[in-house]
Formats: C-alpha cells, structure tokens, sequence
C-alpha cells in the first residue's frame, strides 16, 4: 500500500536519495510482528526485524531526503515549519534512548499479557536489537560516502557480519518456548503475536492488512504505549492527502526545475548521462539489485563478485552526486522551495493542523 507521502516505492527505505531509514513524513517503519511462516515461527525475529520493528513515528519532512549539508548552506530539514508545527504530535525528536524506553514499556506489558494468558515471557533487553546505524552529519560526508556510498548495496562480507551479529543474539525466553510441546508453542505464539491470516485476508503478493486488534498480546502491548496513530484517523483522511501533494509539486517549482537540470549536466560531465532527478541515481543502483534476483537462473542470487562490483558503481555514483550537489548548493535552494510550499500549506490549513494536534498531542 502507498505511504501517505512520497512516490509508491517498492522499497520504503529506499526511496530518496539520503532517506536511507528514514520513513517519509511520518510513515511508520514497522514490520509486522506477525511471522510470515507459521509453520515454522522463531522464538524471536531476527536482529534486523527487531529494529524495524520498533515503532518509528517520527514526523519527517521532504527536508529529511536531502544531503542536510552537503550543499553548504545554514538551513538544515530541522529549520522545516511543517516538522516543527507537529512537533506537539511526535513527542519532539526521537533518539536511541527514547526508542529504548518506549520498546522496555512494550516488553513489560507484553509480559504482563501473556501472564495473564498463562505463559511466561521475559522482556526483552531492546538496547540488544536496535541500531539507527550511522549518525545522519557523519553519512552526509565525502569520506562515509566514499566508503559506503548511499549505503544501498552490502557486499557477501557486511551481510555475514550482519548475520554473525543476529545469531550471536540470545533470546531470554528461547529455554522456556523449547519446554513447551509443539501443540503449547503454537499457542504460545498465537497469543504473542496474533493468529495467522486466512487465504481470504491475504493479498495476491502475500502481504495482508495488519491491525492491532488480531496482534495478540504484542499489537496489544504496542497499540498501547503508542496510541492510534493520525495517519488512519478518518477526521484527518482529506488533510493527509493534501499533505501528500506537497511532494508532488515540489519538483514543479521553477527553481527546482532548474536545480534538477544544473544537476543533470553535472551528473553527465561526470559520467552519468540520462539522469533528470536527483533520485534518479539511486534508482540505477536499485534497479540492478533488484535484477539480480528477479528472473535470476541462480535462486542463491549474486555473486560476491557480482556485489563487490555493484557497490563499487555505487561509490562511484554516489561521489558524483555529493560533489554535484555541494558544487549546486542543492540543499538550500531545495529546503527554501520546500519549506516556501510548507509554510503556505500551514496557512491554508491551520484550522485543520490545529484541529489534528489538539487530537494527538503527546504532551511530552
């Protein structure tokens, strides 16, 4: 399903140059706690799952998607109107420390439940699961870039690292789910995490509408410390669309138009014809990942050789893009003409954003 804002995307986190991990205004970055195969449910998802898991809700303008300093200008995606208008609604920035504290609150209550279902749960330590990766000033950087480029493709090495690092994970409750008789674990998990869903609930790739409601003790324990979200409140249905045009024509704007072309002539002195928007380089990058499983006669997919390549022609690429975009000053034109169509549609539409963080406004 589309995000309320920004292109529909095959990949939410990896939609914009420099969204790597950051959902677009608001969207939440959350897998769905329910495994996908029930015939075989681990007592625990795996490191990577874990950290999508937790519950990003962070309201993040386009701003978000740009270098946030690469061009050289003061403005930064912190100096958004719109962002700092919803800040009543986000609860201000989050943090590591404060993802921790709202997930230790959701393992206590998910304990809590499954006690009173008659199973045992230790909550789970999040600082163990968790990582925001690099800080956002070190990735917008010649030298992380250089190393890592957009930091889209992993070579065989860093996914073994990753791997190493999620076995290397111990699950406080593995013991007592092994103590359980298959018949128990399976109950086990229904109540964790939710029954399974039906043929008729799911959708013809696979995926079904996840609700709270059929969560089980853990959408219980999550719906709870984080309370319904705005972004399906019906009230608020029209605004949000509104708010989704703002992506739509930022890239109309006149000085926009013209910084993507001052861009694209950069980008092919460079050795990069054929790219209109910034964003379009990422997707070469992207689209040849994608190739290497689709359609691929090889079910194991690429190559290390394969993956060392691509990453170098993601450096590559990346490089260009930086060094264009700091030659351009791309971040300050960019945040001025967004935050120009930002600020109009806080005055077109104060009663409503008024309305909505009188509704939602965490008060912390």
């Amino acid at each position: 399903m589309r995000e309320p804002f920004g292109p529909a995307v095959d990949n939410e986190f990896e939609t914009l140059p420099h969204c790597r991990d950051i959902p677009l205004y608001g969207a939440t970055a959350r897998a769905d706690p329910r495994p996908d195969d029930w015939s075989t449910v681990p007592s625990r998802p795996s490191a990577r799952t874990l950290a999508l898991t937790l519950a990003i809700t962070a309201t993040v303008t386009l701003a978000a998607c740009s270098d946030g300093g690469t061009g050289g200008g003061e403005l930064t995606y912190e100096d958004s109107p719109l962002s700092k208008y919803l800040d009543a609604v986000n609860g201000g920035a989050w943090d590591e420390e404060r993802f921790a504290k709202q997930q230790q609150e959701i393992e206590e209550l998910v304990a809590a439940c499954m006690a009173d279902e008659g199973f045992e749960y230790t909550p789970v330590d999040s600082s163990q699961t968790m990582s925001f990766g690099a800080d956002p000033e070190e990735r917008n950087t010649e030298a992380w870039i250089a190393a890592n480029g957009w930091g889209m493709v992993q070579t065989e090495e860093e996914m073994e690292a990753q791997q190493a690092e999620a076995e290397a994970y111990v699950d406080p409750n593995q013991p007592y789910v092994e103590s359980l008789s298959p018949s128990e674990q399976e109950a086990y998990y229904a109540t964790l995490y939710g029954t399974p869903p039906t043929e008729e609930e799911l959708n013809d790739d696979g995926s079904y509408e996840y609700s709270w409601e059929n969560g089980g003790c853990n959408g219980f324990a999550s719906h709870e410390v984080q309370g319904e979200s705005f972004w399906e409140d019906e009230r608020f249905a029209g605004l949000m669309e509104e708010m989704g045009t703002l992506w739509e024509e930022l890239p109309k704007q006149p000085e926009i138009v013209e910084l993507n072309r001052n861009w694209s002539e950069c980008m092919a002195d460079a050795g990069y014809p054929d790219l209109e928007l910034r964003w379009d380089a990422q997707t070469v990058i992207s689209d040849q990942m994608n190739a290497f499983w689709e359609g691929q006669e090889n079910p194991e997919g690429p190559s290390a050789e394969e993956l060392r390549e691509l990453k170098e022609q993601e450096i590559e690429m990346a490089l260009a893009d930086f060094r264009c975009a700091k030659k351009l000053d791309y971040d300050t034109t960019q945040f001025t003409a967004q935050f120009a169509l930002e600020q109009q549609f806080i005055d077109d539409h104060k009663a409503e954003l008024d309305e909505l963080v009188a509704a939602y406004a965490t008060g912390e």
